[in-house]
């Protein structure tokens, strides 16, 4: 598979926050865990019981290593399904604000095992 991704991605274990934004009526999915698979100043994968249709845009609140809430917009870019109640999914941060962003590239620094 080729790589598309422009920044480098971190495996990480956080909680995140959806709401739906892209539906007439707000669809919230309540302080679902997900696992993050990896995390970037670009976007972040992560894994999920519950299936996301690409190009949907979700309000997300993102707790990091530090405890600190991100919160920002996703646009799904790709979901599979891995099994009956398993799925992959991709997404890009849409307006990430440039503090945060920095967060990301700064735990990107100090922890470059994380990649490895």
């Amino acid at each position: 598979m080729e790589e598309k991704r422009r920044e480098r991605r971190l495996e990480l274990d956080v909680s995140i926050e959806l709401e739906r934004l892209d539906q007439g009526q707000m669809t919230t999915l309540k302080m679902i865990h997900v696992d993050v698979t990896d995390l970037s100043s670009s976007g972040m994968g992560f894994r999920t019981s519950q299936p996301m249709e690409n190009g949907a845009l979700y309000d997300t609140r993102i707790k990091i290593w530090t405890n600190e809430v991100i919160q920002t917009v996703i646009r799904i870019v790709r979901c599979e399904q891995l099994s009956d109640s398993a799925y992959q999914c991709g997404a890009t941060f849409v307006g990430l604000p440039s503090a945060d962003a920095l967060k990301i590239n700064i735990y990107s620094m100090f922890n470059p095992e994380e990649n490895e």
